[in-house]
């Protein structure tokens, strides 16, 4: 299969997990709090662990260029929340009815994923195996990131099935980001180090 395709159906699935995030709150309807914990919990923790082994694999690569491309990291997300008022969002607030609020946690949702599609396709372009399994880590990260979602648009009275695409949706720049960051790699190669760093500075942060 053509490379760049199959960074295409790797992230492709991974964004389509983030549907399976609805589905608790379809089975059991309104989810306690503590879930709600839990499932922020996970999606940090799965965030954290593909920072690890993306920094573990390219470190070796140009450890200065890794290490400035996660100080951008850390700088793009910190600008883009303050740009977009998100920095200090709460998402534990699932009787916030305001349309502002639902707004601005679909943006947060879809700036991280952004994040995370540089990183899938920085892990494919350094091996494919090693993309694959990291696209895996993220569509698990997906699901509980996604509940948290579709936690709050219910609340807000949204259906189901309508927060499950919402979810999905706020995940398609991840699949842009991962396709375009792995054919920009492939046409200028020193540019590895720089993605790797970038994507793990934006997922620790």
């Amino acid at each position: 299969m053509n490379p760049a395709l199959s960074v295409l159906l790797c992230c492709g699935l991974a964004a389509a997990a983030a549907a399976l995030g609805a589905l608790p709150l379809a089975l059991r309807g309104r989810l306690p709090l503590a879930w709600i914990g839990w499932a922020n919990a996970a999606a940090a923790g799965l965030m954290l662990g593909v920072a690890h082994a993306l920094v573990s694999a390219g470190m070796d690569r140009d450890a200065v260029r890794v290490a400035v491309g996660a100080a951008l990291g850390v700088a793009f997300i910190a600008f883009t929340h303050r740009a977009t008022g998100t920095g200090d969002l709460d998402l534990n607030r699932l009787d916030e009815t305001s349309p502002e609020y639902g707004y601005r946690v679909l943006l947060v949702g879809a700036l991280h994923a952004a994040a995370e599609g540089v990183a899938i396709g920085s892990a494919m372009a350094l091996s494919p195996p090693f993309g694959a399994f990291t696209a895996a880590a993220i569509a698990v990260h997906n699901v509980p990131e996604a509940t948290v979602l579709a936690a709050i648009l219910t609340s807000r009275g949204v259906r189901h099935r309508d927060a499950a695409g919402l979810a999905v949706a706020a995940d398609v720049n991840q699949v842009l980001l991962a396709v375009v960051t792995y054919a920009v790699i492939a046409a200028a190669a020193p540019l590895l180090p720089w993605a790797i760093g970038f994507a793990v500075g934006a997922l620790v942060y």
